[in-house]
Order: structure tokens, then sequence, then C-alpha cells
């Protein structure tokens, strides 16, 4: 039963051919094709009001020269959100609760902030390792605080996505479990734990979206630094 769990978070496989590109690939579909016309439907007018809310939201702590990662960001966001809240449905496979495609997005992405700044301002992007003022006997210790620190923030993206999204996944797994098993032995318990489970499900939709927030305008702050 432990075990069982678990087998939730390991990509599906049909035929010994791996299903997770589908399921990153299948978000797209989900989203009306951008048509040349004037007057719209509901639906496309909706989606350009999301996709304007959250590229402002993400553009604001910018300034100029980062608004050419606009694109990239919100593609980035709508992406996460449409893949963490379709992994809430039932019999869904979720791929932002495997470690290594987290890291896949994270690490490049911060590795491209990083060379942006060593390509632009060098001397800027270099000082953040040692604070103004620092004592000179604190110079080495602080110059390798500070780059282990710089060096775990794509590994730090990836473990709190993955961590935040599998610990909600186990929690409604282990109180719909728990639900079915005490209905046919205590059914009073079973509805006040089906109403908890039904109030987790509603913070799991947060969850989904604060993450996939979070982990965007992270790289955001770190695309500042760097310009």
């Amino acid at each position: 039963m432990n075990l069982s769990f678990f087998d939730q978070f390991m990509s599906p496989h049909l035929l010994g051919i791996p299903l997770i590109l589908i399921s990153l690939l299948f978000p797209a579909l989900l989203l009306p094709s951008p048509r040349n016309r004037w007057i719209t439907n509901r639906i496309s007018t909706l989606q350009s009001w999301f996709i304007y809310t959250i590229t402002k939201q993400l553009m604001a702590p910018l300034n100029k020269k980062g608004h050419k990662w606009a694109l990239i960001l919100s593609s980035l966001m709508i992406f996460l959100l449409s893949i963490n809240l379709l992994g809430l449905l039932p019999y869904t496979f979720t791929p932002t609760t495997q470690l290594s495609m987290n890291l896949a997005l994270a690490f490049p992405l911060w590795l491209a902030t990083l060379l942006t700044g060593l390509r632009n301002q060098p001397s800027a992007s270099l000082g953040h390792l040692l604070p103004e003022g620092t004592p000179t006997p604190l110079i080495p210790a602080l110059i390798m605080i500070e780059t282990t620190s710089l060096l775990i923030r794509p590994l730090a993206l990836g473990v709190r996505l993955t961590a935040n999204l599998t610990a909600g996944h186990l929690l409604i797994q282990l109180i719909s479990t728990a639900t079915a098993v005490l209905f046919s032995i205590m059914p009073a318990i079973s509805i006040l734990t089906a109403c908890v489970l039904l109030l987790l499900t509603i913070l799991e939709v947060a969850v989904a979206m604060i993450q996939a927030y979070v982990f965007v305008l992270l790289l955001s702050l770190y695309l500042q630094e760097n310009i």
C-alpha cells in the first residue's frame, strides 16, 4: 500500500514508449488558436486578458532591457500553470512532479540569466559575490558562501516546485483513500473526511497556480540582477 502511493509519480509507458511527451504537449492543444479578426469570441478575449495580466506582473520588476524576455517568461508561466492544474484531474500524470524535468527547465534559464549578466556587466555581476564594506579576513569565506548560494539557485527552483506538488498529490491520495475506506465503517467520519478532501483540493489548485508564478517570478528576479 505504501509503495502504491508513489505509483502516480512514475512516468506512464505504452508499449515501451514514455507518454510524458504527450502530457507535455497536451496543454497546448487546449489553448485557442489566435485569429486575425477585430471581434473574437469570449474565450480568445479571456485568453488575451490573462496573458496580458501575467506579462504585466512578470515585467513589473524588470527594466526595458529585460522586456526582451517577456515571451519566454510568459510562455513558461502558462506552460507550468496548465500542467499543474491538469495534473489535479483524476487519472492524469503531472510532469512537474519529476525533479529531472524541473531542473531541465530551471538550469538553462538560470544559466542564460547568469551569462547575460557576465556579458553585459561583468563587474556588477561578479560584485554580487562580495558585499561592499566586507572586512578583509571574511572575504574568502563570503566569496565561497555567495558562490554556493548562486550555484544552488536552479536546484532550489526545481526542488521547490517538485516538493510542493508532490506533497499535495500525496495528501490528496491519502485522504481520498481514507474516505473510501471509512465510508462502509464510519459514514459520518467519511463525510467529514470528504469535506477535508474538498478543502484540500481547493488549496492544491491555489498551490499549483502559486508555484508556477513563483517559479517564473524568481527567474525574472534573477534576470533583473544581471541586467
